[in-house]
């Protein structure tokens, strides 16, 4: 385990890795909980490429939040299917009521660490699993990818004369995935457990992701570490090419309008069979996969 409990940060600068290596922990799969966000209207669209490819690498691990109880669904997750009741809408309320649901699911399951990712993410478990072996569960770490440049600033609303405060912090986007360690988590729950995320989340009025960053660093004072691994559909997804692809935490691909921002790997399925380019990076990193093409023999 690693040595650090107390001691500050390892990565003030931003820089991802272990304070003179005390902190390395020995992590296995099993200590990491991933939350996996949809909604109804994507089981079937996005649900079922992952379900095919990385989960059935992390299936233990993997909990899908949804808010609709699909039956086809249900038999493919068993009770790693959780129907948080959240509104399908997508609005703020209703991703906040799911990223609560995460939340507590989280502290309930005594995992180490906490990590969010959405529906059009791919996650490759080893490169999270070396990612995180890097620091303690017991130290205060939050990374990922911001989607800005620059941090947020937000109105606290709640001064009891009327005044507003405001606060700057950075937050990791959701669209990329992040990962909070547990005791980092603890830290969170008076803003975050039970029904404290919402009310936290409108007293700011931001969405779930930014809601996060809020409690971490605007009230915990904690630093987000930024890291480049965290991939989302917002950035240019065809700049990441090759072996990079497969070094990376998570993926993900452009949305119908933008069905052209896909990562660059060649070889295995072609842009038809695999627009996603989900199958073809799983083949290259689990080529025993039983629907992936036979190696050639050289």
């Amino acid at each position: 385990g690693g040595g650090l409990a107390g001691s500050p940060q390892p990565a003030r600068k931003g820089r991802l890795g272990p304070a003179g290596g005390s902190a390395r922990e020995s992590l296995e799969l099993k200590d990491i909980f991933i939350a996996v966000k949809t909604t109804r209207k994507y089981h079937r669209s996005r649900l079922d490429l992952l379900l095919q490819t990385w989960i059935s690498q992390a299936r233990g691990q993997t909990f899908i939040f949804t808010d609709w109880e699909d039956r086809e669904l249900r038999l493919k997750a068993g009770d790693h299917m959780i129907n948080t009741n959240c509104s399908a809408v997508h609005t703020r309320q209703a991703l906040c009521c799911k990223m609560s649901v995460e939340y507590d699911k989280f502290l309930e399951s005594g995992q180490k660490w906490f990590c969010h990712v959405d529906d059009d993410n791919y996650v490759n478990p080893r490169t999270l699993l070396r990612l995180l072996s890097a620091f303690s569960h017991s130290q205060d770490v939050y990374v990922g990818r911001p989607s800005l440049d620059h941090p947020i600033e937000a109105a606290d609303h709640v001064q009891s004369d009327g005044s507003k405060t405001t606060v700057k912090f950075w937050f990791a986007t959701g669209g990329a995935g992040f990962c909070i360690s547990r005791g980092l988590a603890l830290k969170m729950s008076p803003w975050a457990s039970l029904g404290n995320f919402i009310s936290t989340a409108e007293r700011v009025r931001l969405p779930d992701d930014c809601t996060i960053g809020y409690i971490i660093e605007g009230l915990l004072e904690v630093k987000l570490l930024h890291s480049p691994l965290f991939h989302s559909h917002l950035e240019n997804l065809q700049r990441l090419q090759g072996e990079s692809v497969l070094q990376q935490v998570t993926l993900s691909y452009g949305d119908p309008e933008n069905k052209h921002n896909v990562v660059s790997v060649g070889g295995v399925f072609g842009l038809q069979q695999d627009p996603t380019r989900f199958k073809s990076v799983h083949c290259l990193l689990y080529p025993d996969t039983i629907w992936c093409p036979a190696k050639k023999m050289s």
